[in-house]
């Protein structure tokens, strides 16, 4: 199991990357919440492998998508 995710798990996070920096250029509310899905499996890939030096750009992501998030929803 470790081996697929330390192999495959970065096609699903480069897919979801980009499909939410479309969403966020089309300025689709949702954008935030598939970025936060996707710092989700960032942080298992990073466990996983062992990337820790990925563990501030990750932390950092969880907050700014949670305020992008919280901004663009409130009405």
């Amino acid at each position: 199991m470790i081996e697929l995710i330390r192999n495959y798990l970065p096609w699903l996070l480069s897919a979801v990357t980009i499909y939410m920096t479309v969403l966020a250029g089309n300025k689709s509310r949702h954008a935030w919440l598939f970025g936060l899905g996707n710092q989700a499996l960032w942080l298992a890939w990073i466990f996983t492998v062992g990337a820790w030096g990925l563990l501030p750009m990750n932390a950092a992501l969880w907050i700014v998508y949670t305020r992008n998030h919280w901004k663009w929803t409130r009405t």
